[in-house]
């Protein structure tokens, strides 16, 4: 079957490992299913695993991709978890818990093997390009901002780095659930782009905000950590869940965590029953991804190019 793959590890250059071509296909076994895959959507996941993140030069040949929607060996359209073993169904008990293409071959090929109980029905209101953004980047959102931000309708949150994935599920749930969203972007387009999306306002990167705010998602680290201290309110959340710009931050700002007492939350993906909550949330809500590009399966390549250089506002998407 076509896929693409991770084929070599090199850290500098990212998509000198990525292939494209032949991988075969997924062989039946207790307790899993085959899926065949009609769309698959791109995450800083799939980047990290060609720098070699996550997984080891023994791994390789791995089929990239963490998400996917499709249909399963009875003809039912399907939505898949991405996190495996979190349960221990399909792997055993002992098992720890890894996101797949951590252990198991990915989504971007024709068909993917998982667990079957890590396979939930699509919502029929939700296309297989829509369903497919959301098992990484839009439950990490969820997660972030109703599980461990704990914010209510009419609090404030401000997200950082407005055209990230994470970042614009974060706008538009947080927006559709009724809270008062902040964005920043150093682009004047995107800071626009997040403005349509629902956010109250939108800023330059570390400019001074209105007020300050019940919780910030964080997902750009380094560059914006200082900020996002800075502009909690006493009590407030700073719920973290990447570091795109780098792990560690010229000033930690620890005075201002202690003495305001400030919750510094690490956030990673999210349940099975969150990401059906999450599918429940956009059918009746009409919730919908933002997709930046729709790639057939063969051009992976150029949607890999532009999440490398951060040219995108929303999810790439591959069609199978």
């Amino acid at each position: 079957m076509f896929a693409a793959y991770a084929a070599r590890i090199d850290r500098d250059q990212p998509l000198s490992g990525l292939e494209l071509g032949d991988r075969p296909a997924p062989e039946a076994r207790p307790g899993w299913t085959t899926v065949n895959v009609k769309a698959a959507s791109l995450n800083h996941h799939d980047l990290w695993t060609l720098r070699g993140v996550g997984i080891t030069e023994e791994s390789l040949p791995m089929i990239l991709g963490c998400d996917a929607a499709g249909v399963d060996e009875d003809g039912n359209e399907v939505v898949l978890h991405s996190v495996i073993g979190q349960t221990g169904h399909g792997v055993g008990p002992g098992e720890p818990r890894s996101i797949l293409t951590e252990r198991y071959q990915g989504t971007f090929a024709e068909q993917v093997s998982v667990p079957t109980w890590n396979v939930l029905p699509k919502p029929k209101e939700l296309s297989f390009e829509e369903a497919a953004c959301l098992p990484t980047a839009w439950l990490t959102a969820y997660r972030m901002l109703f599980t461990n931000a704990g914010v209510r309708p009419g609090d404030s949150v401000l997200v950082q780095g407005a055209g990230g994935g994470v970042a614009t599920a974060a706008i538009v749930l947080g927006a559709a659930a009724g809270l008062r969203v902040f964005a920043t972007s150093r682009d004047e387009t995107k800071r626009k782009r997040a403005e349509e999306l629902g956010a109250e306002a939108a800023f330059a990167s570390g400019e001074r905000l209105p007020h300050r705010v019940d919780a910030v998602i964080e997902t750009v680290g380094a560059a914006t950590w200082s900020h996002s201290v800075k502009s909690l309110k006493p009590g407030g959340s700073l719920v973290i869940s990447g570091a795109t710009s780098g792990y560690t931050p010229k000033n930690g700002e620890l005075n201002r965590i202690f003495f305001l007492e400030l919750k510094v939350v690490g956030s990673t993906m999210g349940s099975k029953e969150e990401l059906a909550s999450l599918l429940s949330f956009c059918a009746a809500k009409g919730v919908r991804p933002v997709i930046d590009s729709l790639l057939p399966l063969d051009q992976a390549r150029e949607g890999f190019a532009k999440m490398a250089q951060g040219d995108l506002f929303g999810k790439v998407v591959l069609t199978v």
